[in-house]
């Protein structure tokens, strides 16, 4: 783990609710795909957030939601505004990329948990990797699916990739209910599967619950959620 000040590049809202912050690191940053840093608001208030950037790139990529005045991602959205550097721990979390298997694998994300995912793809691209991979991304409706683009244009890029957004709000044509029902659904078992799932901690543990009666094997089931749960 390294403490490294970062220049803020540039603040980006990608919805109403959801900013891009990009990040220069005085410092190269070393880390692996799905891991995770801290902003550093001061000794005592060390703040989560998952690198949506891949391993190598030159900036720091966040998607941080902040929907609610005063809220913990609000308030880091002030402090970066008003200056333009800050301070980061990392890296951390052992929800990295595993990709020296055959195995096919399911990234499952849950709203701004999409930016965990992002680095995984970003990364199996960059690799060339060729396994097949489910993408499953739940959100309340289109304008908070924040990088749908993207995610449709990685179908061009990684053949073996299948993209399944799901919706909390009924639109036509569009897949509706729980991100979770959503994979319950489409396959019979999970045993042979590599799960990935970001996103809210009760949603982390109701998916683990619901995993295991579909045969999950949990050594399979990367979530740095699962850290501060039995």
């Amino acid at each position: 783990m390294s403490r490294i000040p970062c220049h803020l590049v540039d603040i980006t809202p990608l919805c109403d609710t959801v900013f891009r912050i990009r990040l220069k690191p005085a410092t190269p940053l070393a880390f692996e795909a799905g891991q995770y840093l801290l902003i550093v608001m001061d000794e005592a208030d060390k703040r989560p957030f998952s690198i949506a950037s891949k391993p190598g790139d030159a900036h720091i990529e966040l998607h941080i939601g902040a929907a609610v005045a005063e809220s913990y991602a609000t308030q880091v959205l002030e402090r970066l505004k008003a200056d333009d550097s800050i301070e980061i721990e990392a890296p951390f979390g052992a929800a990295q990329l595993r990709n020296d298997t055959e195995r096919p694998r399911i990234l499952i994300a849950g709203g701004t948990g999409f930016s965990y995912i992002h680095s995984l793809v970003e990364t199996l691209i960059a690799l060339g990797d060729q396994q097949t991979t489910f993408i499953y991304w739940g959100c309340r409706d289109n304008a908070s699916m924040y990088l749908r683009q993207r995610a449709e244009h990685w179908l061009t890029q990684h053949p073996a990739l299948r993209f399944v957004p799901v919706f909390d709000t009924p639109i036509e044509g569009e897949r509706q209910g729980t991100v979770l029902d959503a994979v319950c659904d489409d396959f019979v078992s999970l045993h042979d599967y590599d799960v990935y799932i970001a996103g809210r901690f009760e949603m982390a543990g109701t998916a683990r619950e619901r995993f295991r009666t579909l045969g999950i094997d949990e050594a399979h089931l990367f979530g740095d959620a699962y850290a501060y749960m039995k």
